[in-house]
């Protein structure tokens, strides 16, 4: 099981992973994102029109974020710069506004630190970070670290995707993979008794691992690595190595 929704390519990875291993993969997302209300904004006496520049760290903080301005009554004016941690993330921005590539920026690699060479460049903007409500200091630290004029903010929030009674008696996987702390929350919020026992699960990043670990369970496969930077890189590896 894939705590991820089902990828919309059928180019995907996943689905050459599927075929070559002979494997089944189940994609559902253990967690859900719900939008912060226009009450519960405000409350964080935070006026968008402050800001010059907004920094885009997902495509769920791109929707949230227009979706609250519009919500809130507020014309992004034409001369707001974003900035995106990927290509991808940035091109997503079409979806709500016209893109210019003057006003749009973005990094390679998907880490905030690609992106802040480009924002030191522009270090009289005035940025904003819409952001879920579970998150650390690690942006907030390093935009500290040159000086930038930034401010971050909770615009949607992470949520556990209860499981149905059905699913729960059904629920019978050979490994399980991770990518966020929420998402090992919300298993040991659905199954309170979960057992792993010969089930792998899969982690990514630091903080995911952190998580299952600290819920008490075995992890046999981490990514990203250096030699495999992606989880369906490494997922692959794993699985040649069962075949061994």
């Amino acid at each position: 099981m894939v705590s991820q929704p089902k990828p919309a390519s059928e180019k995907s990875p996943y689905f050459d992973i599927a075929e070559k291993f002979d494997v089944e993969l189940v994609f559902r997302p253990f967690i859900k994102v719900e939008s912060m209300t226009a009450k519960d904004f405000r409350a964080q006496r935070v006026n968008i029109l402050d800001y010059t520049a907004i920094v885009f760290t997902s495509r769920h903080a791109i929707d949230h974020f227009f979706t609250l301005a519009k919500e809130l009554r507020v014309a992004i004016p034409e001369d707001m710069k974003y900035f995106c941690v990927t290509e991808t993330i940035a091109l997503y921005i079409q979806k709500y506004v016209q893109y210019r590539k003057r006003k749009v920026f973005f990094g390679t690699t998907g880490r905030i630190d690609d992106l802040l060479p480009t924002m030191v460049k522009h270090k009289t903007e005035k940025y904003l970070v819409p952001m879920s409500d579970v998150h650390n200091d690690a942006v907030s630290v390093l935009l500290d670290s040159k000086k930038l004029n930034h401010k971050e903010c909770v615009m949607y929030r992470t949520v556990s995707n209860d499981f149905t009674p059905e699913e729960v008696e059904t629920f019978d996987y050979d490994m399980l993979i991770f990518f966020s702390p929420s998402g090992i929350e919300s298993l040991t919020k659905n199954f309170p008794d979960f057992e792993q026992g010969e089930i792998a699960i899969a982690t990514f990043g630091p903080t995911t691992a952190k998580a299952a670990r600290d819920a008490g369970l075995r992890l046999d496969l981490e990514a990203p690595s250096e030699k495999y930077p992606s989880m369906t890189g490494a997922l692959q590896h794993f699985l040649l190595l069962q075949d061994d």
